[in-house]
């Protein structure tokens, strides 16, 4: 069975400078999707193509589906909810606050109904301070994992039982055990070691076969890794710099992509948000306060 079964198609008539955090909105029918730097939070209507822009105070790492039609967002600020029909942000918790050097980054809710996200160092070279932690609805947060450049590449095995998590500059994608009822991961292990030339692995989603789909943001492809490690056949892109996929449409199976600017000698590329239809459909992702 082929991977992809038709061409690809650029979703947006605008650039972006850090395309991420696409997020499929199974009531609405929408993708949510955020730029970085802009700062912003995007709403794209797949059918129509009409695009919704909301501004946003400072860096949005990533969002994410919570109760009520409200949307959990990783700003630098913190975490915080946000109501697209008001436009009114309620700050939650800040899991880091005394980490000046980092900003929230990559970010999905869990099995658990908890808002994961992790911190990077915001400054190059990278140093190890960056942490992944765990959101709870009542704005509780705990660190999960410490020591990391990049925090990335949260996706969950379509059973719930396995969290999968990279690091940007490890940089290796790891898988754990995971428990939906405490939240708690043990059992860490390596199932990828990747390198500029291979793609280093950034955002990621996960299919109903359990093959997780890595952004190989150096490589301008899809890397496709399953559970137990082997490196399938990758998915070249028509993006420089992949950030992350999204299963997506009424069926999951439209594999929504975003990605980053890059800089050539000559020339500057845009970043960008593509879809594509695939064989499998994507496994579904929690909502931030389920079941509420």
């Amino acid at each position: 069975m082929p991977i992809t079964t038709n061409s690809f198609e650029t979703c947006i008539d605008f650039g972006l400078e850090i395309g991420e955090s696409p997020v499929w909105d199974p009531i609405r029918s929408i993708l949510w999707f955020v730029d970085i730097l802009r700062p912003a939070i995007y709403s794209l209507d797949p059918i129509s193509r009409s695009i919704a822009h909301y501004r946003m105070p400072c860096e949005v790492g990533s969002i994410g589906r919570a109760n009520g039609g409200l949307l959990v967002v990783a700003l630098r600020s913190g975490i915080h909810l946000f109501d697209p029909a008001t436009q009114r942000l309620d700050f939650l918790v800040h899991p880091e606050p005394e980490m000046t050097m980092n900003r929230l980054n990559d970010g999905k809710v869990g099995p658990d109904g908890c808002f994961w996200v992790g911190s990077m160092h915001d400054a190059v070279p990278r140093a190890p301070s960056g942490a992944l932690h765990r959101i709870t609805p009542d704005g509780r947060s705990r660190k999960v994992l410490d020591g990391l450049y990049v925090s990335n590449g949260l996706a969950w095995s379509p059973d719930g039982r396995t969290m999968y998590h990279a690091d940007s500059r490890g940089p290796f994608i790891q898988a754990f055990d995971f428990d939906a009822a405490t939240g708690n991961i043990s059992n860490g292990r390596m199932i990828a070691l990747l390198d500029e030339m291979k793609g280093l692995p950034d955002g990621a989603a996960v299919d109903q076969h359990g093959t997780y789909w890595s952004a190989g943001v150096s490589a301008g492809r899809l890397n496709r890794i399953t559970p137990d490690g082997f490196m399938l056949d990758p998915v070249k892109v028509p993006l420089d710099a992949p950030t992350m996929p999204c299963f997506g449409g009424s069926d999951l199976r439209t594999l929504f992509v975003t990605s980053l600017s890059t800089i050539a000698p000559g020339r500057t590329n845009s970043g960008s948000l593509i879809s594509f239809r695939v064989a499998v459909p994507g496994a579904p992702v929690g909502q931030f306060g389920w079941p509420g």
